[in-house]
């Protein structure tokens, strides 16, 4: 049985526990406690900053869920490529106002509209980080896909 079914069995709330060191300026080292850890940079000049991570974390959360969809439906993917852009607010604070996603996905026997449907329920239904950003801001996304 998955951790997660373990936890929805017992009733469990999920919990996810990150430590962020301070390193300098507006840097963070951060992670898992006792695991690999990133740089997270305000500045973006040693890593991504904070709204990046947060577009990474909602390109890598849909895409997981792209691959395992597809996979089921025994046509795995080869490779994915996510291009995210989020606009952001040119107020403080500058949250996002909307954000565009490009899937370039490739894959032996991937048909259009699987993927575009693997691609609708990652976003709608299945990823947890899209569901934990505000509903409001929209998302327009476009699939290029080549065999």
């Amino acid at each position: 049985m998955s951790v997660t079914r373990e936890y929805q069995a017992a009733g469990k709330k999920r919990i996810n526990h990150i430590v962020a060191h301070w390193v300098e300026g507006e840097a963070f080292d951060v992670g898992q406690p006792g695991q690999a850890t990133v740089r997270i940079d305000g500045t973006r000049l040693t890593g991504p900053g904070p709204v990046d991570m947060l577009l990474c974390a909602l390109a890598t959360c849909s895409s997981m869920d792209v691959v395992s969809i597809l996979a089921k439906r025994r046509t795995p993917v080869a490779t994915l490529d996510i291009d995210v852009r989020g606009e952001r607010a040119n107020a403080i604070p500058a949250k996002l106002t909307s954000i565009a996603m490009i899937y370039r996905i490739t894959g032996e026997g991937i048909d259009r509209e699987s993927a575009e449907r693997a691609i609708d329920l990652a976003l709608n239904k299945y990823c947890s980080v899209r569901d934990s950003l505000d509903p409001a801001i929209p998302i327009e996304w476009t699939l290029v896909l080549n065999e």
